[in-house]
This record gives structure tokens, C-alpha cells and sequence, in this order.
């Protein structure tokens, strides 16, 4: 599991990166990716530091088996823990999986979540 700080639950949450969020896409998933808002007290001290949040939308259309389901949420969030050290602060993104999906494997989930974040400007180079 990711730790709490980095998960994305509400259904705001979810609501606001669908509409405000800007979109990248790959053929086995989709990435949509928020900035998160600056609060009006502080310019930019505290901002900076708070975590990139994540959240994953699966659909019954990828599987109609939850098995399936959780096993590419469970293989998604890995990629995302290993991830985690080089995600930049203060985005909230979530991960659409696509129904193509059901076909990959750990590595090629990895390499397309990585190009993703690149193509979106979350992930340091580091």
C-alpha cells in the first residue's frame, strides 16, 4: 500500500482532477494530473511540501472479474511506491486504466506509468 499521506480517497478529489487536470496517454493507461492549489496564507513554504497524492479508476470495462481488476491496481501501485522517491510535491494524479491492460505485465505497467509522468513534468529527473 501507498502510505496515506500519498493516496488520493475523496470523490471531490477524484472530481477535481477529471475537470481541472491535464491529460496524458499511453496505450494501456491514462494519466490525469493536478496541480494542487496554493493556499492564500502561506506562498510557498508549506505548499512545497505537501505530498503528491495518487488515485487509481479501474472500470468493470477492463475485467468484469475482480481478481483481474485488483491484480493491475496492485501491480499500478507498486510501480508507484518505486516511483514515489522522484515524484515532485504538491500534484494529485490519477491513474485510468484502460481495458487493453489486462495483458501487461509488471515491467511494461512501470515503463508506461514512468513515461507518463515524465511526459506530464511530475516525475524529477533525479
Amino acid at each position: 500500500m501507498l502510505p496515506p499521506a500519498n493516496r488520493l480517497k475523496h470523490r471531490n478529489d477524484f472530481s477535481a482532477v477529471y475537470r481541472k487536470g491535464i491529460r496524458r496517454n499511453s496505450n494501456h493507461l491514462s494519466l490525469r494530473a493536478l496541480r494542487k492549489p496554493k493556499t492564500a496564507g502561506s506562498p510557498t513554504a508549506a505548499d512545497s511540501l505537501q505530498p503528491t497524492r495518487t488515485g487509481i479508476s479501474i472500470s468493470l470495462k477492463v475485467s468484469k472479474s475482480a481478481v483481474v481488476r485488483n491484480r493491475i491496481k496492485r501491480q499500478i501501485r507498486s510501480a508507484l511506491r518505486e516511483l514515489l522517491p522522484r515524484l515532485k510535491f504538491g500534484w494529485d494524479l490519477v491513474i485510468v486504466v484502460r481495458p487493453i491492460a489486462q495483458e501487461c505485465n509488471y515491467a511494461k505497467i512501470l515503463q508506461e506509468l514512468e513515461q507518463l509522468l515524465v511526459e506530464a513534468e511530475v516525475l524529477n529527473g533525479n
